[in-house]
């Protein structure tokens, strides 16, 4: 059986993208807003490795900026090709969550009858 590890491993890129394509925010901000989502589990030690490969892969740029509490803190932004992800990503997820539902709501219908 999948862990919820295993199950996140590609979600949570998308999940960044949203949250990124919304408004630049810093490594510490994204772990408070998945947080908020529900995703209690996520650390920064998790955010920070995606981070760096999408930046890597030109889906993100980081701008560093003054803190008013400590050193600068890298904001994050989607380039154009990080846009285009976020959507592709947004397309194969209500695919999959469309196609996901429909079996275990089926299934469990079937069963119950």
């Amino acid at each position: 059986m999948l862990s919820q590890t295993q199950m996140l491993k590609g979600i949570l890129d998308g999940c960044l993208l949203a949250i990124i394509n919304v408004k630049e925010c810093y490594g510490y901000e994204m772990a408070s807003r998945l947080n908020d989502y529900g995703f209690d589990y996520v650390s920064e030690g998790t955010i920070y490795p995606l981070l760096m490969r999408m930046q890597r892969e030109e889906l993100i740029i980081s701008t560093r900026r003054k803190s008013t509490a400590g050193p600068k803190r890298k904001y994050y932004r989607l380039t154009d090709k990080g846009e285009k992800a976020l959507q592709d990503f947004i397309y194969r997820w209500e695919q999959l969550d469309k196609s996901v539902n429909a079996i275990i709501h089926r299934e469990i219908r079937e069963k119950g009858e």
